[in-house]
């Protein structure tokens, strides 16, 4: 059975609507989580809220939301405001163009989703819409109102389905002229880059993120049991890193070690599927 949908609306294009279903494709419910406890009781402890001058608990009704003009100087915006900034949902996510992936930057990538048809009557225009992208290499760039706000996403076609990702607003962005400017203007050549070069070529994979292990998890996983079980873990000792003197030196060594450690390249499940 397929996952509940968290939305569902219409896929439009021009004067072509399909009945659609955006399903979380990504999901941190899997994930460890902790809860805060009161050592000496080892009952949960609860979050208060109390006023930054006088100390006291301010309850929830006497809560509101306020936006800092100034220091100490807010604009207190009432529930009832903010709900009503909140834009009208037509439930229709309306494709605006189509574009090529290359032309789109990841950094915008937000959050993706899987795309269905919502019903089986829909199947056949998601269908149309879906290999229309295909053939033709496509991606379509959608807006819609999602979760009270308007949001910018783009469609792929995946397999028998899409998936839909959100996309983060121009000004969300930081440029990347902010990270990089103090980067030198370095040009590698000769001997290093040959070097830098075959060890790509020897260490060269295809993409199968079943071969990436949460270590972390895994470890707060044996914790937690440890625990329970009454043993105890050992905290491991921090790895000694050694700082690279002679960069060229450091490059050949890889070289040989790269040399001597390369293997076939390890099949996709995709790939062993087909050979299988």
């Amino acid at each position: 059975m397929a996952p509940r949908a968290i939305w569902k609306g219409l896929l439009k294009i021009a004067e072509v609507s399909c009945p659609v279903a955006l399903h979380a494709a990504a999901s941190t419910s899997e994930r460890i989580a902790f809860h805060t406890l009161n050592r000496a009781t080892g009952n949960r402890v609860r979050r208060q809220f109390t006023d930054s001058d006088t100390g006291k608990p301010v309850e929830k009704d006497d809560q509101v939301k306020g936006y800092e003009v100034s220091d100490g100087d807010y604009v207190i915006l009432e529930p009832e405001e903010i709900a009503g900034a909140v834009p009208d949902s037509d439930k229709t996510l309306t494709v605006a163009c189509f574009i090529t992936c290359k032309d789109i930057d990841d950094v915008y990538f937000d959050r993706p989703y899987y795309l269905t048809p919502a019903d089986r009557t829909a199947e056949e225009a998601f269908a149309l819409i879906r290999e229309g992208m295909r053939r033709k290499k496509m991606a379509a760039l959608a807006r819609a109102v999602l979760f009270r706000r308007v949001r910018t996403v783009l469609v792929r076609p995946h397999g028998p389905g899409m998936i839909a990702t959100t996309l983060n607003f121009d000004y969300e962005v930081r440029p990347a002229s902010e990270a990089f400017r103090d980067i030198s203007n370095l040009k590698i050549k000769g001997e290093m880059l040959d070097l830098a070069k075959h060890i790509i070529d020897t260490k060269m994979g295809e993409f199968d993120i079943t071969a990436f292990d949460d270590r972390y998890e895994a470890a707060l996983a044996d914790l937690v049991k440890a625990k329970q079980e009454g043993r105890k873990i050992a905290p491991k000792k921090p790895e000694k890193r050694e700082n690279v003197v002679d960069l060229m030196a450091a490059l050949r060594e890889s070289a040989g070690l790269a040399t001597k450690k390369a293997a076939p390249r390890k099949k996709t499940p995709a790939a062993r599927r087909k050979s299988g």
